[in-house]
């Protein structure tokens, strides 16, 4: 799996025109975590995972802790000493043997790593046996600061959960108002894959409580959450609540837009991509994690 792109991957550049692309960037996927990747990791208080549900369903989540909650034991193991909450749509799949895909992310410094694998719990987190380690740009990642905070009740406090099949108003604003959210996929024998998406508020469309749509910027031609939906469409949203520790998960369904005249209506991007809200689940102060206010990255397009 580290070695080789998949047939969704193939397709992708192929229609792209980036095979060669491609070919090179080949080289930053690897099966282990080098020492200076391990380090990153050790500095991070947040990890995104994602993976799919009893259902079929694809969530992303994140999963919190203060900085040394990821560990890296093994070049080709990584320990998180964490465990979604109980309202969270991945703590069933999470307390059991699971694919998953995850992307730590660190917005002070925009850097960030996917690490994709075999998890099963372990005193109290996850054990992640690594299939995929992959080095990633640092692209319309906006640079923000992190801090903790302490929350009455602690991890055994109930929270507020809406649950439902369509995006509310509000919801819908907070979405359209979005820099930055995350999106898991899964290939055709179900290898999970976790994946950061930013740009300029305004980037992610609206267009109706059922359907998003959001440009694919230049990147580095791998596409690995294209070439995945282009083998199995389901995938899973992640949308933080930066200042108050909400969160927002989306399940449905994606395709690739490739109609020239709708790309070209949409500035930066090379492609499009629509999103079909199939489950929505809204948990109020998720985590405990907050984080400054956005400093844009100098690579985000203009809006529209």
């Amino acid at each position: 799996m580290a070695t080789h792109y998949e047939p969704g991957e193939i397709a992708v550049q192929e229609r792209a025109g980036l095979t060669r692309q491609a070919s090179h960037a080949l080289a930053g996927i690897g099966d282990t975590i080098p020492p200076v990747a391990a380090a990153f990791l050790a500095d991070q208080p947040v990890i995104i995972v994602g993976g799919t549900d009893r259902e079929g369903r694809i969530w992303a989540t994140q999963l919190t802790g203060a900085p040394g909650f990821l560990r890296v034991p093994h070049p080709g193991t990584l320990i998180v000493d964490a465990l979604p909450i109980p309202e969270d749509p991945l703590a069933e799949l999470l307390s059991g043997p699971a694919r998953v895909g995850m992307i730590a992310i660190e917005p002070a410094t925009r850097r960030r790593m996917r690490v994709n694998g075999h998890s099963t719990p372990a005193d109290g987190g996850l054990r992640v046996d690594l299939d995929q380690v992959i080095a990633n740009c640092p692209k319309y990642i906006q640079r923000r600061d992190a801090r903790i905070v302490d929350t009455p009740g602690g991890a055994t406090r109930a929270r507020a959960v809406r649950r439902g099949t369509a995006l509310t108003t509000g919801q819908q604003d907070i979405v359209r108002a979005t820099d930055t959210f995350f999106v898991a996929t899964s290939d055709g024998s179900g290898n999970a894959d976790a994946s950061h998406c930013g740009g300029n508020p305004g980037f992610v469309q609206v267009l109706s409580p059922t359907l998003l749509r959001w440009p694919d910027y230049l990147g580095n031609a791998m596409f690995l959450t294209l070439g995945n939906l282009e083998s199995h469409p389901a995938a899973g949203l992640f949308v933080p609540g930066w200042d108050n520790g909400w969160s927002l998960h989306l399940s449905g369904t994606a395709r690739t837009v490739w109609d020239t005249d709708e790309i070209a209506a949409v500035p930066g991007a090379q492609r499009l991509v629509e999103f079909t809200v199939h489950d929505v689940v809204e948990i109020a102060d998720a985590v405990r994690l907050r984080w400054s206010a956005p400093e844009y990255s100098r690579f985000n397009p203009p809006v529209a």
